[in-house]
C-alpha cells in the first residue's frame, strides 16, 4: 500500500505566508533570540540595582555575574544555547535560592522589575503572556520565608 504524498500548495503571491510558513516551534527564536533576552535581563537588573529589598540578595558588588547566569538560564530554558547547563549543571533553582530569604515582599519586588523588563520587549500578546506566566510561576516558587513582622 502506498501512502499518498500531499502535493505542495502553489504559492499564491510573492512572500505568501500560507505557502511558506514563517513559524518556529522554538520560543527563543520566535521572540528574537539572544538580543531579546539580553534586553530583558538588562532592564530587569537596572531595577534590581537600586531596589532596597532585592539588591542585598546579590553578594557580588558588580551585578554582571548574576546577569550572565540569569541570561544563560533563561536562554536555555526557552530553547537557546545550552551554556547554562554546560557550565553550571542542573539549575536547582530552589536550592540555589535557599541562602536568601525570599519573602512574599521580595517576590513582589522581583515581579515589579520583571514586569517592566517584559513590557520593554514589546512582544506580541501571545509571547508576552507566555513569558509573563512563566515569570509569575517562577517567582512564586522561589518564596522560602514568611513576610517580615
Amino acid at each position: 500500500m502506498t501512502i499518498p504524498i500531499e502535493p505542495q500548495r502553489p504559492q499564491l503571491m510573492q512572500n505568501d505566508p500560507f505557502s511558506k510558513p514563517g513559524y518556529t516551534d522554538n520560543f527563543y527564536d520566535a521572540v528574537g533570540g539572544h538580543d531579546t533576552f539580553v534586553k530583558l535581563i538588562d532592564v530587569f537588573y537596572d531595577g534590581v540595582a537600586t531596589d532596597p529589598v532585592l539588591r542585598p540578595m546579590y553578594p557580588e558588588e558588580d551585578l554582571a555575574p548574576a546577569k550572565r547566569r540569569f541570561l544563560m538560564f533563561l536562554e536555555q530554558y526557552w530553547g537557546g544555547p545550552t551554556t547554562y547547563g554546560e557550565e553550571r549543571g542542573h539549575p536547582r533553582l530552589r536550592m540555589r535560592h535557599m541562602p536568601f530569604k525570599v519573602t512574599p515582599e521580595a517576590k513582589d519586588r522581583w515581579l515589579f522589575h520583571m514586569r517592566k523588563a517584559v513590557d520593554a520587549l514589546e512582544l506580541p500578546p501571545l509571547y508576552e503572556g507566555t513569558l509573563w506566566d512563566y515569570m509569575e510561576r517562577a517567582a512564586l516558587s522561589m518564596v522560602n520565608s514568611p513576610s517580615a513582622p
